[in-house]
């Protein structure tokens, strides 16, 4: 499911208020980061991700790579934040505009 641009322009204002809960450093993605995002994405909906400046990876394909592995969504990627939405499949929270 792909979501459109005033849903995204939505979660963008949402994910204004929240504080990064993921730091992705130096060792980059490992399976555990990958299993934690997971997780706080079926419970939280929307997280948002820093990307140390001892990570050499850029931000926008760790997004990518993220994003596919979880099955979830990019928002938006912005300097050194990654910001990912997948709807909650036990408990939806987030209710996305039309």
């Amino acid at each position: 499911m792909d979501i459109t641009s005033k849903q995204r322009a939505y979660l963008k204002s949402l994910a204004n208020n929240i504080d990064a809960i993921f730091q992705v450093g130096k060792a980059s993605l490992t399976p555990e980061i990958i299993a934690a995002v997971d997780e706080a994405l079926e419970k939280r909906e929307l997280v948002k991700i820093s990307v140390l400046k001892n990570c050499f990876d850029e931000p926008r394909e760790l997004a990518d790579t993220i994003a596919s592995r979880t099955r979830s969504q990019v928002v938006h990627v912005i300097g050194k934040k990654i910001v990912l939405y997948r709807q909650s499949k036990k408990n939806p929270k987030i209710e996305l505009p039309r």
